[in-house]
């Protein structure tokens, strides 16, 4: 490929897999160079009686989005949402991960429902010289991608991927009741203070340097008396 050269980039669109969403649901593209703070000041303002004044003022409209990109600046007073989505490919799809974990930790009350499939992008290559005779090369990529849908309704529960409203912090306090009740933390800390019981009475130590102390000294001693 050292004698080409890429000539554009075009992503196929994909099929929203999640069937039944009413046509004003809002379908949030993120990308690569997408910024997470427009991301969330658009779909709160989407989700949100009354965003925050810090999120509303002195910031850019968001810059991705299928629906999320017309009309961004009439969101404001656009009638809430009860569901949104949130869908990315490639590099992008870490970005959308974030987002919809931090949308869940302000809305407390929202369900989600992932999908993981592939994207298709079609890459278009030209010779560097055309007058080499080479033909352009048209390449097809497939990328991961993933689709998060959010809702205040409940969704079907038995589908895979669904992921229930709960607690967020629960990790950390499963981490802290064992802690309490003494246990991986508990054997740990017995076994150090085994360890320093074993050298705490000097017996071990003294038998180390005892001799080597008495060797010393009787030798000195010999070379006296010679």
């Amino acid at each position: 490929m050292e004698n080409y050269t890429k000539a554009r980039t075009v992503e196929q669109p994909s099929v929203c897999p999640f069937p039944g969403l009413s046509h004003d649901t809002p379908e949030i593209r993120v990308k690569d160079g997408s910024k997470i703070r427009n991301l969330l000041r658009y779909a709160l303002s989407r989700m949100e009686a009354k965003p925050r004044a810090s999120e509303e003022e002195g910031q850019p409209p968001p810059e991705e989005g299928g629906m999320a990109v017309e009309g961004q600046q009439e969101a404001p007073t656009r009638p809430l949402c009860k569901r949104l989505v949130f869908t990315a490919s490639g590099k992008g799809v870490s970005k959308a991960i974030t987002c919809a974990e931090i949308m869940k930790r302000r809305i407390k009350s929202l369900h989600q429902l992932t999908r993981l499939l592939y994207s298709t992008v079609v890459e278009v290559w030209e010779p560097l010289e055309p007058a080499a005779g080479l033909d352009s090369l048209t390449v097809s990529r497939n990328l991961p991608a993933i689709w998060i849908l959010l809702s205040k309704e409940p969704l079907d529960s038995s589908q895979p991927g669904y992921q229930a409203p709960g607690r967020y912090n629960a990790l950390w306090v499963q981490s802290n009741t064992k802690e309490e009740d003494g246990g991986l933390t508990g054997q740990r800390a017995g076994h150090r203070k085994k360890r320093g019981g074993g050298g705490g009475d000097g017996s071990s130590g003294s038998r180390g340097k005892g001799p080597s102390r008495h060797t010393g000294r009787s030798r000195e001693s010999t070379k006296g008396q010679s």
